[in-house]
């Protein structure tokens, strides 16, 4: 029979720079940290899946946290991979097979853009002769045609950013934590047109780890449990439009994010109109702005309404991104779906602090999207 899932324990390791760590330093900090947060012991672990992008095996890890011949897996899978790391988790102790168990996610990448090949997605050359395969670009391109289609300005893209670094001054392990105003973000160097240097997030370091449980496990620990409704990860259908897909057919198709979003939702019987926090994928604005609605919470351009409306601000009807998401806290592959999660695990505790949603939220929202086209999703209520 299934079983509901628990959330009993979180770790962070702060994202952006810090020199003299590896990424599989960050991971076993953060292991350790979630650990310590449910109250229990790391032989206590039953199973773990973890997975880096970029900073080696998750599971060489025993050799730091202890030989304890937990089963471990590694797990690799673009930007989606801490949230399939989760969604496998979730699965083991869903089916009844484990208690207590453990997703974990890190990465440190070095400055300066990511440097994916062609041939490592399936792609020909011209499609990184061209620049495609440079994600500024690919990302640009895509926000262009969108804007033009549905009415969204440059100004509500600078407000995507404005709201990001807003919120991530009050977020412990956000790296960018200072406030800049929307008109030095709509006036700074332009990377790719329409996005200037603030709108886009950076490749970074840092590491997360949860703790699962099932629900007879979590009353034995004693902990008030967060409950993971739904784990859901999907990849791209036919006509739709991602990063690294060379052409746009006429015929469209819906996103890997709009059947993943159904999906959760359908298994939970929760719709997006119940959700009190979101964590999307905002790589850049327009993606907050696009993932708004592909993941069900507006229509297509009712986006520019809904920003100049505050709707998404921390005291707005839906807050996105409560801990300045992507754009403030940089992007370690590995790490950064788990971040979101984690984020979420900290809004329904209450522990926010200067960031904290107010109106005691009950159920909380998490999106990751990622190359060839893959999403992850999570609903989660207290």
């Amino acid at each position: 029979m299934s079983q509901d899932v628990c959330i009993v324990g979180i770790g962070i390791h702060p994202f952006g720079r810090t020199e003299g760590m590896t990424g599989m330093d960050m991971g076993v900090a953060a292991v350790r940290s979630a650990v310590a947060d449910a109250g229990i012991g790391w032989p206590q672990i039953q199973f773990a899946y973890g997975g880096s992008d970029a900073s080696g095996n998750a599971d060489t890890m025993v050799e730091r946290l202890g030989l304890t011949g937990v089963q471990f897996i590694n797990v690799k899978n673009g930007c989606a991979t801490g949230g399939s790391a989760l969604f496998a988790a979730s699965a083991s102790i869903r089916s009844g097979e484990y208690d207590l168990g453990l997703a974990v996610g890190f990465d440190k990448h070095p400055r300066g853009a990511f440097d994916p090949k062609p041939a490592d997605w399936g792609l020909p050359d011209w499609y990184g002769e061209v620049g495609l395969m440079l994600t500024t670009q690919f990302f640009a391109m895509k926000i262009r045609r969108y804007m033009d289609q549905f009415g969204i300005t440059e100004r509500t893209l600078g407000m995507v950013a404005e709201k990001a670094f807003r919120n991530g001054q009050h977020a412990e392990h956000a790296w960018r934590r200072e406030p800049v105003d929307l008109d030095t973000i709509l006036t700074a160097p332009l990377v790719s047109d329409p996005f200037t240097k603030f709108m886009f997030c950076s490749p970074a370091e840092g590491a997360v780890a949860l703790v699962l449980a099932s629900e007879k496990k979590a009353r034995e620990l004693g902990v008030t449990p967060i409950r993971l409704k739904a784990a859901v990860m999907r990849t791209r259908p036919a006509g739709s439009f991602e990063v690294f897909a060379p052409s746009l057919s006429v015929e469209r198709g819906g996103s890997a994010t709009t059947i993943a979003a159904r999906a959760a939702f359908e298994q939970t019987g929760i719709g997006p109109e119940d959700i009190d926090v979101a964590q999307l994928q905002d790589t850049e604005c327009g993606a907050e702005i696009m993932h708004m609605s592909e993941n069900g919470f507006c229509a297509d351009g009712e986006q520019e309404r809904w920003i100049a409306e505050g709707r998404t601000d921390i005291g707005g009807a839906l807050p996105v991104n409560t801990d300045g998401g992507c754009l403030a806290c940089g992007e370690p592959i590995g790490a950064s779906g788990l971040r979101q999660v984690y984020e979420n695990v900290v809004q329904l505790r209450g522990a926010g602090g200067g960031r904290q949603v107010p109106g005691d939220p009950k159920t909380a929202y998490s999106h990751v999207y990622g190359a060839p086209g893959v999403s992850a999703v999570t609903i989660m209520s207290r």
